[in-house]
């Protein structure tokens, strides 16, 4: 099991202390700054090659815990380049970890790889489902997860050439997307070890921010009662989906004796199959969430009570299964502003005319216009400690446990929302190709300045320790329950 705060506070004392020696005697055989250059050129080189396997994985669009080829590809990728590769951990087929490198400190790198079902998207700026009601990366992990490997490469070729002492830790994680696999991972303490993790994410701006996000706890409640021909003989029956809409009743008058931060919301998986068969089974899927983590598990309780009254006063029995759960995210200064600082000497995105024109074509199917103008895609947003965010991520869970800080780059058309069809067309693109290419240089030029940066990692040791209390110990917030590897199909 994880270990708590204070003796990761502890054990990590002595590693800084050992690291800041080693970095003050340390003679390195070529220049650090020149090593870096090349390897940001090399990332350059391999533009092409990046963006076909970033395509692959849009094109196969598989969603969480069902991505075997993508992960096999990124694997594939990463034993090429010299990296040992340890697959199905915790317990998730297609979760894996790459390691490369020796020694401290040790510099986790996420990638992600699933797609959301039910938005697949042509890259064209019109709405044109490849399969209708087919998967599409709606939220651009294909992006996420070959930028990350492209990051990682280029580090390991910077570790080759230096002879610095570091290890590159990548990991695989796969359903982000509702399935929590980092989740199952901090659990079993595959990050116990780490000294400093880092992420990104597709998005429709240039930023690293140092913000927040929403925990959440989801479930599928189950309801079952009896069918019965609803017109013959309606006494027979006791109606599942009579269950589950008193259920949704009750919790949408619960909203307005709920702290203003939470959302809740909803959708009836199964509701029966004839309008003339009562119903015996009907399941809605929900999800709570608020700001902080201790706060979502008594709101869930009070939504679990409501499905409790909804099965007594229906006639109907109850039953959910927790499928996710997640911690907020902690954001991480001392981290952020060296990831920001890097993403300054990156730089944004420049579009081609033609990607201009294709942008005008998406911004123009915006309800209410663009947010956001064309020409912000260049821009690099000013760097400071956001609210909380209205999402959720498993990123979250690691940022408890581990210094975590990450960015988001301009792979989308200003002013697109994730989760959109729009957002997968333009991840499809050119366009997607580019914002990748920016967090790749900049994931690669953070983790070399990290790993000569020992006085930076623990100052972000330092924050953590101060954010989250010294009596803070990790307990996951779906319990004990396996990776529900089939919540997608």
């Amino acid at each position: 099991m994880p270990k708590s705060a204070m003796s990761q506070v502890v054990n990590r004392s002595f590693r800084i202390r050992r690291l800041l020696a080693v970095a003050f005697i340390a003679a390195l055989p070529m220049p650090l700054g020149a090593a870096q250059e090349a390897q940001m050129a090399g990332i350059d080189a391999r533009r092409d090659h990046y963006a076909g396997v970033a395509r692959q994985i849009w094109e196969w669009a598989e969603v969480g815990y069902q991505e075997e080829q993508s992960a096999e590809l990124l694997k594939r990728e990463l034993e090429a380049a010299g990296f040992s590769i340890e697959s199905g951990v915790a317990g998730m087929p297609t979760a894996f970890v790459a390691t490369y490198g020796s020694g401290g400190p040790i510099i986790g790198l996420l990638a992600e790889y699933d797609a959301l079902p039910g938005i697949s998207q042509d890259a064209v700026p019109e709405r044109k489902p490849i399969i209708d009601g087919g998967a599409g990366h709606a939220c651009g992990h294909h992006l996420f997860g070959t930028g990350s490997v492209a990051a990682a490469i280029a580090v390991k070729e910077w570790l080759d050439e230096t002879g610095h002492e570091g290890t590159i830790r990548l990991y695989g994680t796969p359903a982000e997307e509702g399935g929590a696999g980092k989740v199952y991972m901090v659990r079993d303490g595959l990050f116990d070890d780490v000294d400093v993790a880092l992420h990104w994410h597709p998005g429709a701006q240039n930023s690293a921010q140092a913000g927040r996000s929403l925990a959440n706890k989801s479930a599928k409640f189950r309801f079952r009662g009896y069918s019965a021909h609803a017109a013959g003989a309606p006494e027979r029956g006791r109606s599942a989906l009579d269950g589950v809409e008193a259920m949704n009743h009750m919790v949408n008058l619960l909203r307005e004796h709920v702290p203003q931060e939470t959302r809740i919301h909803y959708v009836i998986t199964q509701g029966g199959f004839a309008p003339n068969v009562v119903p015996d089974f009907a399941e809605v899927y929900y999800y709570v969430r608020h700001p902080y983590a201790p706060t979502v598990l008594e709101l869930f309780e009070r939504v679990a009570r409501a499905a409790e009254g909804a099965a007594l006063g229906t006639g109907t029995e109850m039953e959910y299964e927790v499928i996710h759960g997640l911690y907020d995210l902690v954001p991480n200064v001392a981290l952020g502003e060296v990831m920001d600082a890097n993403l300054r000497k990156v730089g944004g995105v420049e579009y081609t005319e033609a990607e201009r024109a294709f942008a005008r074509q998406i911004q123009a199917t915006f309800e209410g216009g663009p947010s956001r103008p064309l020409g912000s895609e260049g821009e690099i947003r000013e760097f400071g400690v956001e609210g909380v965010g209205g999402g959720s991520t498993d990123v979250g869970d690691i940022s408890w446990v581990v210094p975590t800080t990450g960015l988001s780059t301009a792979t989308w058309v200003p002013g697109t929302s994730a989760h959109s069809w729009q957002a997968v067309a333009a991840g499809g693109t050119d366009i997607g190709t580019k914002g990748m290419m920016v967090a790749a240089k900049t994931l690669a030029r953070t983790m070399i300045e990290l790993f000569q940066s020992p006085d930076v990692i623990a100052a972000a040791w330092e924050e953590l320790a101060e954010r989250r209390g010294t009596d803070f110990e990790y307990t996951a917030l779906l319990g004990d329950r396996p990776p529900p590897l089939d919540y997608r199909r």
